[in-house]
Formats: structure tokens, C-alpha cells, sequence
């Protein structure tokens, strides 16, 4: 290991205060908690500031990698700034995007005191620094999305296939569309996100009658288009749920389906990735009328409007799981707790109020998240279902 990767305190670009009162009503909605929170035993002293040891891939060779880690570093500096009365300790590692770094950045972190552990961001790095200290019940609150990692000391905060599926299917169901066709790439990948999907079906009143699998490349998706209209015709689906996202097999899918006379009104196509990002996939003819869960909007755009305004630039994607996950841990701080890190606090049923929504973790350590429902009319989002701002509301 270089010098250069020893963790750092790396100042973040300072905010201005119109920035900070233009965004100084989003954190009073941080905490769910409830008072009188109980939980396993600990001796965490909640009069001093907590250390807590933020895991972003600087330091890597690739120019993403250190873009990624600056947003990060800087969301959760936004956040520590807003919190009231709550006092943290943050302190940056660089993993380099490297599991075998991650363990050694999450062993550092542990030796230095830390409480608690935000990151990383992939998938082996989390699995990684998680089983790094274990052995120390240091909890893990990873910015994956990959449900399969969590579990032991690992939580994730990423948007799961799973809460993206089952807010999916029970719109469809209450909508009268819930006889789906499922339409997925035949990867490591597309299986785990298949798995997920059949997870999340149970109790949404929506039934597969269909799965359909394609090559992932273009000839692979054009070679399967004829079976795929077959089994949409033949299986009684009025709806087709596309596991794709933009970067992938999506356009290509939403072009050449329609021209297979498989479109809307007659099946409603559906997706559990985001199809406003990017803007241009708005623009695509099959997509128009689709339907596609997304985190809070208003919650969102504030958020990207304070972090612009405050650095310069629209933040990463992801940058705000960094703030979510500042704002639960800031919540279960402020409650005086001695336990307020351990697993049973991490996993109260009230959940959390970030900058993506509501959130919550689960004891298998997924999380569930409140996510609006929108659809694209004229290349634009129209939100169909808001989202739910408690976990007292429809679908929880």
C-alpha cells in the first residue's frame, strides 16, 4: 500500500449558507425514531463524537472511481453538516475499488476507533470489509444494491431489485395488469436479478406467467425477439416486465418489441430500473406509457439542487445513499443510546427519512424503500403514485 492510500480527512469544498437554509428542512426529516429505543447492549458514548468511517473507491487508476468517491465524500459531508445536536467523527478511506484494500481499510478503521462503517460501494468490497471486522460488531451499511451480499454485520442501502419489483407488481395488480411476462438476460447477473424479482412477487397480487431469457448482446436479443412475442401472445400476459436497464438491453428492446406487434395498450411494459436516467431514454417511442418505480422525487431534486449549489455540479447517481446513510446513523446518535449502532437499532420497523425517500432496514440486512411510480407521457415523467413518506402507508 502507498502512502498516499492511508485514510484521510480530505476537506470537502465548503457550502454556502444559502445552500445550507435552502436545504435545512430535509434532515429535520432524517429520524423515524421512536423514543425509548431499546436494543443489544453496547457502550457507545453519544456525548462525544462518534467515529464513523466513510469506505469510497479513491485511489484507484480509474478517473470513475475517484469522481464516484469525491460524491460520496461529499454527500456525507453535506449531511454531517446538518445534523442537529448529533456529533460525528468522519474519516475517508480509500479502498482503490479493491476488496483486499477494503478489508484493510475496514481493519484500519476499526483500529481507529470507528463505530460504525459507511461503504463500500461494490459488491466484494462490502462482503470484504464486513467479514473484516466482524469478529469486532462493527456493522457495515454498504452502497451496494446487491441484496445477495447482506446479512451478519452487512446491511445495504443501495435501491434492490427487489423493492423495485414489488412496488412494480403491486401496481400492476391494482391496476389490472398483473399477468406478467418477465424478459431478462441470460448472465450471472440476470439470474441474481431474477431470483430477486420471484422474491419480491409474494403477496403483491400479481402472478409470472412467463419468463423469457436472451443473449446478452445485440444478436442475442434480436435472435430471441420471435420467441419472446410467441410467449407474450401465448401466455396470457398483459404486461411485460423488462429486468434491463439503459446502459443495457433496454433500447434495443423497446424499439424491436413494438415492431413484433408486442406493445401498449395491449401489454403494458414495465421495468425495475430507472428509465429517466439517462434524460435521452425518455425519448424512446416503446417506453412511452411504461411504467418504472423511482425514489422520492421532490426528496431528490431538493437534494441534487442543495449538492449542486453547494459544489458546483449535479452529484453522482448514487451520491445520495451517502447522505441517507449519514442521516440514519445522525438519527440513532441522537437518541442517546448506548446501543444506538447495534443491529436492533439499525433494524427498528420505523425506519428512516433520507434524501431517496424513506428507508428502512431489514433483519436479513436488505432494506425496503418507499418509491414513487411513474410513467413517461410525451418524453416526460409523470409520477402516477406518489411515494409514501412513512411506513404506515400503502404497500408496507
Amino acid at each position: 500500500m502507498r502512502a498516499d492510500q492511508t485514510p484521510a480527512r480530505r476537506p470537502a469544498k465548503r457550502m454556502t449558507r444559502r445552500a445550507a437554509l435552502a436545504f435545512s428542512g430535509l434532515l429535520a426529516l432524517s429520524a423515524c425514531v421512536p423514543a425509548g429505543m431499546s436494543g443489544l447492549s453496547g457502550n457507545l458514548n453519544t456525548n462525544r463524537p462518534v467515529g464513523v468511517a466513510l469506505l469510497v473507491p479513491g485511489g484507484s487508476a480509474e478517473a470513475g472511481n475517484t469522481i464516484l468517491a469525491t460524491n460520496l465524500e461529499n454527500a456525507a459531508r453535506l449531511a454531517v453538516s446538518d445534523l442537529d445536536g448529533v456529533q460525528i467523527d468522519l474519516r475517508i478511506y480509500n479502498t482503490q475499488g479493491d476488496p483486499a484494500v477494503a478489508a484493510q481499510m475496514a481493519r484500519q478503521a476499526a483500529s481507529d476507533g470507528a463505530a460504525i462503517i459507511l461503504g463500500p460501494v461494490r459488491s466484494a468490497e462490502a462482503n470484504a470489509a464486513g467479514t473484516a471486522v466482524a469478529a469486532a460488531g462493527i456493522n457495515v451499511l454498504s452502497f451496494s444494491n446487491n441484496p445477495a451480499i447482506a446479512g451478519n454485520n452487512v446491511f445495504v442501502l443501495g435501491l434492490t431489485p427487489d423493492n423495485a419489483a414489488r412496488r412494480v407488481f403491486e401496481y400492476a395488480a391494482r391496476n389490472g395488469k398483473g399477468n406478467v411476462m418477465v424478459v431478462g438476460e441470460q448472465t450471472e447477473s440476470g439470474r441474481l436479478v431474477m431470483a430477486s424479482i420471484n422474491r419480491a412477487l409474494a403477496g403483491t397480487g400479481a402472478s409470472i406467467v412467463a419468463t423469457q431469457t436472451y443473449e446478452f448482446s445485440q444478436q442475442g436479443i434480436v435472435n430471441a425477439l420471435p420467441e419472446i412475442a410467441d410467449a407474450a401472445r401465448s401466455s396470457g400476459a398483459n404486461s411485460v416486465l423488462f429486468t434491463a436497464d439503459s446502459a443495457g438491453a433496454l433500447p434495443v428492446l423497446a424499439q424491436l418489441l413494438p415492431d413484433n406487434r408486442i406493445a401498449y395498450p395491449q401489454f403494458q411494459f414495465m421495468g425495475i430500473t430507472q428509465w429517466n436516467v439517462p434524460p435521452a431514454t425518455l425519448q424512446l417511442r416503446g417506453l412511452q406509457d411504461g411504467w418504472f418505480p423511482l425514489p422520492d422525487p421532490a426528496l431528490t431534486a431538493q437534494f441534487e439542487a442543495r449538492y449542486t449549489q453547494a459544489f458546483g455540479q449535479a452529484p453522482h447517481p448514487i451520491a445520495g445513499l451517502a447522505y441517507d446513510g449519514i442521516a440514519a446513523i445522525g438519527a440513532l446518535i441522537g437518541t442517546g443510546s448506548p446501543d444506538a449502532l447495534s443491529r436492533a437499532s439499525l433494524t427498528q420497523g420505523s425506519g428512516f427519512v433520507g434524501v431517496n425517500g424513506v428507508f428502512r432496514f431489514m433483519p436479513d440486512g436488505t432494506n425496503q424503500r418507499g418509491l414513487a411510480l411513474a410513467t413517461i407521457r410525451d418524453n416526460s415523467v409523470v409520477i402516477l403514485e406518489p411515494a409514501p413518506r412513512s411506513f404506515a402507508g400503502t404497500g408496507f
